[in-house]
């Protein structure tokens, strides 16, 4: 205080009316200020905006015995700042020194800027939680994981419990249910337990969600949530949004007498229901195209090849793109009829890749094993083949193709008759190595009208093999420069070495030579169809002791003609 005041003490600062001009002006300060005594900490003078914003200080009283513990613990550890709470309201206090004998604490109400910052790091949270939901969510396309990962997103961050009601038919209805600490449980219910859960009916029948604070959570069934979760607080049921109408419905529980779901909290609730209803349908549409997908592919992926008496046949098929498991190029096997015993086999090559491709693969299939019941013959099956090509609706879709009957002819040899419509003519591999072209040829079925076909005739005679393949082999590119073509030669000189091989170990090492060429690279489909006569050890094993002699086999002689074009 100034030499002139006639305050100078504490003491006489209370007996002695503060001067006006001084209270005049701590009054007309906005900020609240404590004049306190340097010697004893007694509040010297409370002004105006103090006084209402803290009714319990007054002049007199001691700073550290006051209403405010903040103020206290500041007064004791000399600290010249302190936070403190007061009737709902946040309070912060800077001490200042007034000469040498007095100082003063500015009392700030800061409880706006809490708010904010409450309501700030909220949002942040609110922000992060729909962050991870989205991502989480995103990540996969199991609706059973989709379900899981709901629930243990919605304990974390919105309730105690969360249940997931999934309709599934009329009759029943598919849950999941999660407890803070506990483990995901899955069960089905049957729908006429779901009205006793206060406002699922209304949820799952598209109406708006009842607000949490009009639903009664005494009035929960025992089913809903296991035994030891104590009493339900409150009760929350928001629909899980679906195509066109809701997916499911997410019920969270809060556990105590006290409590409850805010405004903020429903909304929230909301938002992430959206985000989890949008997962759990897309998974769920997801499944049934795979599904959809599998019975279609069951009818277009290679057949299981019978293994007639005296044959040997074994395919292989790698699709341009391994997901898809199916392409343009197929082979088939059609067994005996009542009327005939042969044998048909097919490898073909349709134009174009992918599912596409695949579907007229299947037109031709089922065409041909139509044809195969008529009992019509190779060249009269791509005749017509190629007729019911050119009257389909899709055009410029062409097939090139290989049919022939397969029969076992006397001495264990296997007869083959093959007619080829525009695609590359099997190989023959004979028992001494030789690699031989089957004189056979025909235009592309499916290009025009008039089909011109040339059969051939092969016998093949004990541990022999025919290849039927596909260009897709030939024309992989790779080696050293990744664009070379695998090519005829190689494919030869390959099927040269398998002198001697069975017809699978044979199919598999042309098939892994050619992986290996394009080393892993982009390539077409490839298929192949392999018809083997049996060497006398097979063909001792498959028919039995009975036959087992070696003189029901007739080694080949020299100057047998055993491929035969026909006129």
């Amino acid at each position: 205080m100034t030499a002139h005041s006639p305050v100078t003490t504490g003491d006489e600062l209370v007996a002695t009316p503060a001067p006006a001009l001084l209270r005049a002006a701590l009054d007309a300060a906005s900020e609240a200020v404590l004049l306190c005594g340097t010697v004893d900490d007694k509040i010297l003078l409370v002004n105006t905006a103090a006084a209402t914003l803290v009714p319990g200080l007054a002049p007199g009283g001691h700073a550290a015995s006051g209403p405010l513990p903040g103020l206290a613990r500041a007064v004791a550890s000399g600290d010249d700042d302190f936070t403190d709470e007061y009737a709902g309201r946040h309070l912060h206090g800077r001490r200042r020194a007034l000469g040498d004998d007095h100082y003063g604490w500015y009392l700030r109400d800061r409880t706006d800027e809490v708010v904010r910052a409450d309501a700030l790091q909220a949002e942040r949270a609110r922000t992060a939680f729909l962050a991870e939901a989205g991502r989480r969510l995103s990540a996969s396309l199991h609706q059973g994981r989709c379900l899981r990962i709901t629930a243990e997103l919605a304990v974390a961050h919105l309730a105690d419990a969360a249940i997931i009601v999934l309709p599934v038919n009329r009759r029943h209805s598919q849950w999941v249910r999660l407890v803070a600490g506990g483990t995901v449980q899955e069960g089905r219910l049957r729908e006429n337990v779901l009205p006793g859960v206060p406002g699922l009916v209304e949820v799952l029948g598209g109406f708006p969600p009842i607000p949490s604070k009009w639903l009664d959570a005494a009035q929960a069934p025992e089913w809903l949530l296991p035994d030891g979760f104590g009493p339900i607080g409150a009760l929350l049921v928001t629909p899980l949004p679906g195509n066109a109408e809701p997916a499911g419905a997410l019920i969270l529980a809060r556990r105590g007498a006290l409590a409850q779901f805010s405004t903020e909290d429903e909304m929230l609730a909301r938002i992430f229901a959206a985000r989890a209803g949008a997962a759990i349908s897309a998974a769920g549409l997801y499944r049934e195209q795979v599904d959809t997908t599998a019975v279609l592919q069951a009818d277009l992926l290679p057949p299981e090849l019978p293994q007639p008496d005296g044959i040997e046949l074994v395919g292989s098929y790698q699709a341009a793109k391994d997901a898809l498991r199916i392409g343009g190029d197929f082979y088939d096997v059609f067994g005996p009829t009542e009327k005939s015993a042969d044998t048909v086999i097919a490898l073909g090559d349709v134009c174009g890749k992918g599912p596409e491709a695949a579907v007229l693969t299947g037109k031709v299939r089922q065409t041909l094993r139509a044809l195969r019941l008529v009992e019509a013959a190779p060249g009269d099956m791509l005749r017509v083949l190629n007729q019911a090509l050119l009257q389909s609706t899709r055009q410029h879709r062409f097939v090139t193709m290989v049919v022939g009957s397969v029969s076992r002819a006397d001495h264990g040899r296997v007869h083959l008759t093959l007619a080829t419509g525009g695609h590359p003519p099997p190989l023959v591999l004979r028992t001494d190595g030789t690699v031989e072209e089957v004189p056979t040829s025909g235009t592309l079925i499916g290009a025009v009208a008039r089909t011109v076909v040339r059969p051939a005739d092969v016998e093949l005679a004990p541990g022999e093999l025919c290849l039927l393949y596909s260009d897709g082999l030939t024309e992989a590119r790779g080696g050293a420069s990744g664009t070379e073509e695998y090519g005829e030669a190689r494919l030869r000189d390959a099927l040269s070495e398998c002198r001697g091989m069975p017809g699978a170990a044979t199919v598999e090492r042309i098939r892994q030579l050619v992986s290996d060429w394009v080393h892993g690279g982009a390539r077409d489909d490839i298929a192949m169809l392999a018809v083997r006569a049996p060497d006398r050890t097979q063909l001792s094993l498959r028919t039995g002791a009975r036959n087992a002699s070696p003189f029901a086999i007739d080694a080949p002689r020299r100057g047998d003609r055993r491929v035969r074009q026909r006129t």
